[in-house]
């Protein structure tokens, strides 16, 4: 089977390197990919926004099936656009549908639904410019900390943890009347503040029959501590220790299932991954939200722990055999650490040469390449978050350790990561 998949960053090269030891890949493409994806297929110079080209490419590469990588064209209807051609009505799309994404698309339509299933989530409202005054003594009289979130795509960027009642009032003024996340903090959903450990489960579903993957945990923060803005995601590990047991039966019971039956009801048409954030408050899960694809670096320590052929599960998940099947996972743990160009995630340059990528790690460690881009014969920087290093381990703590020793060898100028990547969990 010829397989296309859409991205360009870390998960995809992830993604890339898990779908490519597949049995049933013939050839794989990746769109537009990265210098990292180029030595395990062959890359395309395509953007994930162009479906016409999308679906003419398709056809003259006679591809079986479509991957799609990050939210922004699951959002904006490549699902859709695929079925609705006659001659790619049998090409597999990884990914729901645009009205099913509208869990990811808009923070308050997955909040909604989540309150029609009876999914637990924290108590919020939601505010526009109408109703704007009204959203400002909400905020005075609203306990501390409180959450603010813009409603549309942000880049994972979208969320403010406010400290104090002005400076929740003054980030509220800037995502609505000065659309400090553009036409995505039109609409900013206020939350009740939830204290606990997050984590991410990943579920692989058809709308009716799931799997789960392995899980894990991602560091948003760009400082160590948790400390300083969010970012796109500093770093990852999985397992999560306290995934098991009792907990993950209630996360199963209360949220996963809700989630996938509820899908059904409303006839959300969901043929891909589904993400839940969650938070353990006291032994009791809480959805903070739903992405419909997979996380970024989460993907880059639950592909190497997922020891099951991948694309055979999407194709018990088109074929509905999914109940049948069962997810084999490394018994090993997995962290990735994320290096990040000096000022991310605020402003960075871009172009500085990367030394050391062609060093020869060990076989627990693997690079993979997310703001890389191709300078000549150098490689050079290209985004904010520039490589994933993960590696596995006996431990959580040990797997940070290799990932740590794998960086002393590749550097760039203002080079940055995060030293204390699964801190919670090390001995």
């Amino acid at each position: 089977m010829n397989i296309l998949l859409l991205g360009a960053g870390g998960r995809e090269h992830a993604l890339a390197w898990k779908i490519k030891q597949s049995k049933h890949c013939n050839r794989l493409y990746i769109a537009p990919g990265n210098p990292g994806t180029a030595a395990i297929g062959e890359n395309v110079a395509m953007g994930v926004g162009d479906f016409s080209a999308i679906t003419a490419f398709c056809k003259a590469q006679a591809i079986g099936m479509v991957v799609v990588g990050p939210e922004d064209p699951l959002v904006n209807g490549i699902y859709d656009y695929i079925k609705a051609d006659p001659a790619l009505s049998n090409t597999i799309v990884v990914g729901p549908s645009a009205a099913a994404a509208r869990l990811e698309g808009s923070k308050a339509f997955a909040k909604a639904f989540m309150e029609r299933q009876g999914i637990p989530t924290a108590a919020y409202k939601e505010f526009t410019k109408e109703n704007y005054l009204d959203g400002i003594a909400y905020l005075k009289a609203h306990a501390l900390p409180i959450v603010l979130k813009a409603d549309g795509l942000a880049a994972g960027k979208g969320v403010v943890i406010a400290a104090t009642h002005e400076e929740a009032l003054s980030n509220f003024e800037a995502m609505i009347l000065s659309a400090r996340f553009g036409a995505a903090s039109e609409k900013v959903v206020v939350e009740q503040f939830l204290a606990g450990v997050e984590m991410s489960v990943f579920a692989l579903t058809n709308g009716r029959q799931f799997v789960l993957l392995p899980e894990a945990k991602d560091y948003k923060r760009i400082g160590e501590g948790d400390m300083g803005p969010n970012t796109g995601g500093m770093g990852a590990v999985s397992p999560v220790p306290f995934a098991q047991g009792a907990f993950m039966e209630k996360v199963l019971e209360r949220v996963v299932v809700p989630t996938i039956s509820g899908l059904e009801k409303e006839g959300l048409v969901y043929h891909g991954f589904v993400f839940f954030g969650l938070i353990n408050v006291g032994g009791e899960p809480f959805v903070i939200e739903y992405n419909c694809r997979m996380g970024d670096p989460e993907t880059e320590v639950v592909m190497p722990r997922l020891e099951s052929d991948l694309v055979d599960l999407f194709l018990a998940m088109d074929q509905n055999r999914l109940s049948e099947v069962e997810v084999k996972i490394d018994p090993r743990a997995a962290a990735t650490v994320v290096l990040v160009s000096g000022g991310y995630p605020g402003e960075y340059e871009r172009g500085k040469t990367i030394h050391g990528l062609d060093t020869v790690f060990p076989a627990e460690t693997m690079v993979f390449h997310a703001g890389i881009g191709q300078q000549g014969e150098n490689l050079v920087t290209s985004g904010g978050r520039v490589a994933a290093v993960t590696s596995y381990g006996e431990s959580i703590g040990s797997s940070v350790s290799r990932s740590l020793q794998a960086i002393q060898k590749i550097s760039f100028e203002n080079m940055a990561f995060r030293k204390d990547i699964g801190h919670e969990f090390k001995p």
